[in-house]
């Protein structure tokens, strides 16, 4: 029998104040049109915080030291299809200290940058970022949750 797989991929959630950078998802084949926080998938050999350093100068130009990245919460959630991409597992961090002036850095990816009030999100949000967001005001978030499982 083989193993059950999933597909790691780290967010950083950058916050100046009560406001975090969003960037508006274009031409990637995924939630085109929502807007998320700078992330993605893990490669081969590499961990779940140098993803999220690489990711993070990749998509907004903005380089953190590792000690500036603050864990928030994984999240383990599968599209309850089956499908091996659609079993993942998310490392969420927060970043209030960096170095660059955050642009877009694959126009080719992105159709827009910037920053909003953790109480006024724009429409739409990728949902289980939404998820994230919405309780880094209100409520202390679990270290691990869990979405889409019986």
């Amino acid at each position: 029998m083989d193993r059950f797989r999933v597909v790691p991929a780290a967010y950083v959630i950058v916050r100046r104040g009560d406001e975090v950078l969003l960037l508006l998802r274009a031409n990637t084949g995924y939630m085109d049109g929502f807007w998320a926080v700078p992330a993605g998938h893990v490669e081969s050999g590499e961990s779940a915080v140098a993803a999220a350093l690489r990711e993070l100068k990749e998509e907004v130009g903005l380089e953190v030291e590792p000690a500036d990245l603050v864990p928030v919460t994984a999240m383990h959630r599968t599209g309850g299809n089956g499908d091996p991409i659609d079993e993942r597992v998310d490392f969420f961090f927060t970043t209030s200290r960096w170095t660059g002036e955050p642009s877009i850095m694959e126009p080719e990816k992105a159709a827009g940058l910037d920053w909003y009030p953790l109480d006024k999100l724009p429409e739409p949000l990728v949902p289980h970022e939404a998820r994230v967001l919405a309780s880094l005001t209100s409520e202390a978030l679990p270290a691990v949750i869990v979405q889409g499982f019986a």
